[in-house]
């Protein structure tokens, strides 16, 4: 890397960041929040592929459609995501107690109400003391209803192996050597909402290298989703139709769509689920289609759902005769469908979920019990090895299962219990204490059966399934002072039976430290150091058996954002990475990145601009980095080896419903000479991405 270069962009930040804290304290941006709390979940997920669409679509709605705490409920606050149990329902026993709110300010004299989380929820909530009774009526849901039209395309400018030239003898004798369809990416997505009642919609989507109006996609995008969704209809609560996701209890017997895990929001331990949300997302899997509702009487909650839909699967036994698929060995998750071997996965079986839930909800108490079984139209006949040995394998499953939230004073008691088909367990348990104001303690403990079998489950845990797996987590977060904050977990855990690289009984812990220093409210600064340790296969083993050797990863980052005025933001990053296998040398890996955003005044236009160097010793040591991108899409690449990475992005507003974005992005490598492989491969050192969109509102 260029020594010179590298050492001028860390001084940079360093210089950025001194000059921050003299700044005058005058806000910051709505919208910079909701990127900053979707940058914290996805940075921790460390997934490139994972879509936040739904996420950022809850919170941009909460900030046109700010929730009325005079006016609220508790289902409303818990969408908020930036509350616990605790607060909330010290919030509504204060208003019960006495009466409705004057400003929001008043908060302050709430327990678990500071300056901090005050000025977090700001932007999404406001206090009036009318009440505000929507009229849902046809002609009122016409007259004030809002629609949104987005159009998206994205391309990868460098060509890539999978559209190059190629013969034709060649292509007939490897038919999967090359894309049949065109390089752009579409999106379109239409939604019309009406307040937080009605919600409907349809998206489309054209990966790169799939058909598109042509071929196997003669009627256009290859994916379609369409949902309706109406909220607070008398006593239907809820109701869906379309496509849908369902979230119940801690995530342990059904949860579909995306789940958060640990990070940073050391008390966000416990999930909130919502029963039945609108599906706006472009995952081709994590979603259901058919139909559910909620029917609401007192304190007493009945959900019902059933979905049916089409899903990817590798058919390995059919009836030539028929074409009917009789056994498969896995299904399939990319949702790509760009060449004949995608398209022959697509579609291939049926699968059917159903089930059902009972719930008693009180401002203290909450309990419920929920139900779901999954049934496949063809054999599940997995290639099973020592360590999946107890995998589901089969063409239906159920699953049973009851949670629990209890509030009493500062202390919130939850968890659940979840049984499969097979006769396997799941459990979890957890606490939120609020030991004073400025002292808050989560416990999470988890144990998860090595034959524990639901592919709906989706609770917090070390793993990305909920099996073979015993867990203890602790976080805690100290409010010093109003200027800094210590926020820390450490969580050890164990895995009784084997796993994959790993060929024996391992057990592992994973802590995380973070201190955050806050001058003013438009200054933000941050000291994070996270290590995970876990046991791992050795490598170069030749004879005998493997045995197992620690495997560390170590991060440490320092992070600064704050506004030079109302038109210019900054955000300055370096941060390092460490791994090291057993009695290996360590990998070691560095990035530096300074982001600038600037806001025209006199025009409608808002720029963003980020330049990027890093180096890694190898992939182990990568870093993922959340990017800023155009309007419900995501950027969080994952950077390593040795280059830089710029992007710039522009929005303008044409007209007063007419937005346009413009996004260009380069990777470049000056130790590669080739990126990637396989079909997406790329003979060059650089990789270089446009982006538009187009929203037009009515």
């Amino acid at each position: 890397m260029h020594s010179k270069a590298l050492c001028i962009l860390l001084l940079l930040c360093v210089l950025f960041s001194m000059h921050a804290v003299a700044q005058l304290d005058k806000g910051q941006g709505d919208a910079a929040l909701v990127e900053a709390a979707i940058e914290m979940i996805a940075e921790n997920a460390e997934d490139e592929e994972i879509d936040y669409t739904t996420l950022f679509d809850d919170l941009i709605f909460l900030l046109n459609r700010p929730i009325n705490l005079n006016n609220c409920t508790k289902d409303d606050l818990s969408s908020l995501v930036l509350l616990n149990e605790i607060q909330i329902n010290n919030l509504l026993a204060h208003i019960e107690d006495n009466g409705k709110l004057i400003t929001i300010y008043e908060l302050q004299a709430i327990d678990g109400f500071d300056l901090k989380t005050i000025n977090n929820i700001l932007p999404f909530v406001k206090v009036n003391r009318d009440f505000e009774a929507l009229n849902v009526n046809l002609k009122e849901v016409l007259k004030n209803g809002k629609h949104e039209l987005f159009l998206r395309s994205q391309l990868i400018l460098e060509e890539q192996k999978g559209f190059s030239p190629i013969d034709s003898a060649d292509l007939a004798a490897n038919p999967n050597s090359r894309y049949l369809g065109s390089k752009p990416k579409f999106y379109t997505r239409y939604r019309f909402k009406y307040g937080r009642n009605i919600s409907i919609g349809f998206t489309g989507e054209k990966d790169a290298g799939e058909e598109f109006f042509n071929g196997s996609q003669e009627q256009g995008y290859d994916y379609v989703s369409a949902h309706a969704f109406a909220k607070d209809l008398g006593v239907v609560k809820r109701l869906a139709i379309g496509d849908y996701q369902v979230q119940l209890g801690q995530g342990l017997t059904m949860w579909s769509g995306l789940a958060f895990g640990k990070s940073a929001q050391v008390m966000n331990i416990k999930k909130t689920a919502q029963v039945i949300k609108p599906y706006t997302s472009v995952d081709e899997n994590l979603f259901m289609r058919g139909a559910a509702a909620t029917i609401a009487i007192k304190k007493l909650e009945f959900t019902g759902f059933y979905s049916k839909k089409k899903i990817d699967a590798n058919i390995s036994v059919a009836d030539t005769s028929s074409q009917e698929v009789i056994e498969v060995t896995s299904f399939q998750q990319t949702g790509f469908h760009a060449t004949p071997g995608e398209l022959e996965d697509k579609n291939a079986i049926d699968e059917a979920v159903w089930g059902g839930n009972i719930a008693y909800k009180s401002r203290k108490f909450s309990t419920s019990v929920s139900v779901a079984r999954a049934v496949y139209s063809a054999n599940l006949n997995r290639n099973l090895q020592e360590y999946s040995q107890f995998d589901f394998s089969s063409d239906e499953n159920y699953n049973y299962g009851l949670d629990y939230s209890y509030v009493f004073k500062n202390v919130n008691l939850f968890g659940e219990v979840s049984r499969s088909q097979n006769g396997g367990m799941a459990y979890i348990n957890g606490v939120i204490v609020s030991l004073d104001p400025r002292l808050s303690v989560s416990v999470f403990h988890r144990h998860y059966d090595r034959n524990f079998q639901n592919l709906f489950s989706n609770a917090i845990g070390e793993s990305s399934r909920n099996v073979n797996e015993n867990g203890l987590y602790v976080g805690a977060t100290s409010k010093i002072n109003r200027r800094w904050t210590l926020s820390a977990y450490y969580d050890v855990f164990q895995f009784p039976w084997l796993r994959y690289r790993t060929d024996a009984p391992s057990i592992g812990s994973e802590w995380l430290a973070q201190l955050n220093y806050r001058p003013s409210r438009k200054v933000e600064m941050y000291l994070r150091a996270r290590r995970e340790l876990k046991d791992e296969n050795a490598t170069g083993i030749t004879e005998g058996i493997n045995y197992l050797v620690d495997r560390r990863r170590t991060y440490i980052r320092y992070h600064t954002s704050f506004s030079l005025n109302d038109a210019v933001k900054l955000k300055s990053r370096v941060e390092v990475s460490e791994y090291v296998l057993g009695e290996n040398a360590p990998e070691k890996g560095f990035l530096v990145y300074q982001d600038v955003s600037y806001k025209m005044t006199a025009l409608p236009l808002a720029l963003s601009f980020r330049f990027a160097m890093f180096e890694t010793d190898t992939y182990n040591a990568r870093m993922y980095v959340y990017e800023t991108d155009v309007l419900y899409a995501f950027s969080i690449p994952a950077y390593y080896y040795r280059g830089t990475r710029m992007y710039i992005m522009a929005r303008v507003k044409l007209l007063k419903r007419m937005d346009i974005w413009l996004r260009y992005a380069q990777t470049y490598y000056d130790d590669r000479s080739v990126i990637s492989s396989g079909l997406p491969e790329i003979q060059g050192n650089t990789k270089s991405e446009v982006k538009a969109q187009l929203r037009i509102k009515f």
